[in-house]
C-alpha cells in the first residue's frame, strides 16, 4: 500500500543536493554575553544577608559580645558631650583579630584588604573606619588588657565545666624573630653605629630648623616633611642601637666563658630578640614562646614568651601562672627532657604536683634508668621511680595531646613574627592563644 502525502498541493522539499558542511564559529559570528561593566545595577541588600546563619564569623561576635571588654575602652579619649571624633568600637577590633587569627591572617595590611573584599569580615566589621595602621596598633598596645582577658576566658569556661586542671602538659617553641642573623653586632662595632646615629640626627636636626627659621631655602630637593621622616628615621634607628647596647649585658651574663662574652652580640633590628637553637638544627634569631595547656580538652591554661634559648627554667615559672590564672593546682604536670632538670623536679614536686618527664640513662648503663641516685632528694627519687613504672610510661605517652595544641597554633600564624620587642611578641601570642581557647570553646559547648 502506498502511503499518499499529507499536503500534495505542496512542492517537494527534499534535498536536492549534500548538505553544506559546517563552518567553526568565528568571534565575529557568535551570539555571547559579554561583560558589560558600566551596567547601573541597584542591589538591595544589607550586611546581615550576606552571611549563612552558621557562618563562624556570627559564632565569634556572639561569644566576643559575651566578653568583658571594659579595659579596652579604658585608653579611648573621645567621651560623649566632649569634642572629638569618635573612634571605632573595641569590640569589633578584637572580633576582627579573633577571626583573622582562626582563619590564619596574621598581617593587618591583608586584614584591612580583607575587611574591605571578604563578606565576613566586612560583616564583622559592620561599617566602621578600618585601616590597618589602627588593626596593627590595637593588636599590640593592650598587653594587661589581653593578659586580663584570658584569664576571664579561663573562669568562664572553668565555670561551665569545661577546664579541668588534673593533667596539664607544658610545652616550647621556637618562632623566627622579625631579625635577620646579619644585624646582630659586636660591641665594638655597636658603639660605632651608635655615633654615626647621633651625628647623622645632629646633621638632619640642624638641617632641618635652618629651614624652618628661613636661613636656608632648598630650590631642590627634599620637602619639608621628607625632611622630618628621615630625621624620624635616624632617630629611631639611634634608640634600637642603644637598646642593643643596653641588652648586651644580658646576652653577655648568659655565656660561660670570658670568650664568649667578649664575642657577645645583640641585634640593632630586634635588640631583645636572641639566636637560638631551631628544630631544624639551625640557629636563627628567636622568641620562646612556652604553653601550657589541659590534655583532655586541649584548652591552653598558661602562655609566656621569653628570649632564653633554654627550657631548663621555665617550668617552675610556667606552673605558678597556671596555679594563679585558673585558681587551682594540676594534680599531673607533664614537661618534655629539655626542662627536667633535677632542679626543676624538686620546684614542680612542691605542693603535691605529679612531674612526669623522661629520665636520663645513667652513664655506662651500670644500674637501673628508674633506680634513684644516693644525691637524689625524695621528689627526685620518687620521680625516677614513677617513671619507670608502665602506668607512669602510659601517662608521659599523653604528652602528643600537647603536640597538637603546638600544630593548632602554627595554623593560626606561630611560625614567625612580623612585630618586634618582647611585649608586641607577647601580645601578638595572647591574641593566638584568645582565639585558640574561642574556639575550643565553641567546639566543645556544640
Amino acid at each position: 500500500m502506498v502511503q499518499e502525502p499529507l499536503f500534495p498541493e505542496l512542492p517537494d522539499c527534499a534535498p536536492t543536493q549534500a548538505p553544506v558542511p559546517i563552518v567553526p564559529t568565528r568571534p565575529g559570528q557568535a551570539r555571547l554575553y559579554k561583560p558589560v561593566r558600566n551596567q547601573v545595577e541597584m542591589m538591595m541588600r544589607d550586611l546581615d544577608s550576606l552571611l549563612p546563619e552558621d557562618h563562624l564569623a556570627r559564632a565569634v561576635w556572639a561569644f566576643v559580645e559575651r566578653l568583658d571588654l571594659s579595659a579596652f575602652y579604658v585608653p579611648i579619649k573621645a567621651i560623649e558631650g566632649e569634642p572629638g571624633r569618635p573612634a571605632t568600637d573595641p569590640q569589633a577590633l578584637v572580633a576582627l583579630w579573633v577571626y583573622a587569627i582562626a582563619d590564619g591572617v596574621g598581617k593587618a595590611r591583608h586584614l584591612d584588604r580583607l575587611c574591605h573584599e571578604h563578606d565576613a569580615y566586612r560583616w564583622l566589621r559592620g561599617g566602621v573606619p578600618i585601616n590597618y595602621h589602627m588593626l596593627a596598633d590595637f593588636r599590640v598596645e593592650h598587653g594587661p588588657a589581653l593578659d586580663d582577658l584570658l584569664t576571664r576566658i579561663l573562669a568562664a569556661m572553668a565555670a561551665g565545666g569545661l577546664v579541668d586542671l588534673g593533667r596539664v602538659c607544658q610545652d616550647g617553641v621556637r618562632v623566627r624573630a622579625s631579625a635577620g642573623a646579619a644585624s646582630f653586632r659586636r660591641e665594638a662595632r655597636l658603639k660605632q653605629f651608635l655615633a654615626q646615629a647621633q651625628a647623622q640626627v645632629s646633621r638632619l636636626a640642624g638641617e632641618l630648623a635652618a629651614e624652618l627659621e628661613g636661613d636656608a631655602v632648598a630650590i631642590e630637593g627634599p620637602s619639608r616633611r621628607q625632611e622630618a621622616a628621615r630625621l624620624r628615621a635616624a632617630r629611631e634607628r639611634q634608640e634600637r642601637v642603644e637598646r642593643a647596647l643596653a641588652e648586651l649585658p644580658a646576652v653577655q651574663g648568659a655565656k660561660k666563658t670570658e670568650e664568649e662574652r667578649q664575642q657577645a652580640r645583640a641585634s640593632v633590628t630586634d635588640p631583645e630578640a636572641r639566636v637560638m637553637k631551631m628544630p631544624d638544627g639551625g640557629f636563627r634569631p628567636a622568641y620562646n614562646v612556652q604553653l601550657a595547656s589541659q590534655l583532655n580538652n586541649q584548652v591552653i591554661v598558661g602562655v609566656s614568651v621569653t628570649n632564653r634559648g633554654t627550657d631548663g627554667a621555665e617550668a617552675p615559672p610556667m606552673l605558678e601562672q597556671v596555679k594563679e590564672r585558673n585558681g587551682a593546682t594540676p594534680s599531673d604536670y607533664l614537661i618534655d627532657g629539655g626542662e627536667a632538670t633535677l632542679r626543676t623536679i624538686e620546684e614542680l614536686s612542691r605542693g603535691g604536683v605529679k612531674v612526669y618527664a623522661p629520665t636520663k640513662p645513667p652513664r655506662g648503663n651500670k644500674r637501673d634508668q628508674a633506680e634513684p641516685r644516693p644525691t637524689d632528694t625524695l621528689a627526685v627519687a620518687d620521680w625516677r621511680v614513677r617513671m619507670g613504672t608502665e602506668e607512669g610510661k602510659a601517662i608521659y605517652r599523653e604528652r602528643g595531646m600537647g603536640e597538637c595544641v603546638n600544630a593548632r597554633m602554627r595554623q593560626h600564624g606561630l611560625y614567625q613574627f612580623v612585630v618586634r620587642g618582647l611585649p608586641k611578641v607577647t601580645c601578638v601570642v595572647l591574641w593566638m592563644v584568645i582565639a585558640h581557647n574561642l574556639l575550643r570553646w565553641m567546639a566543645l559547648t556544640s
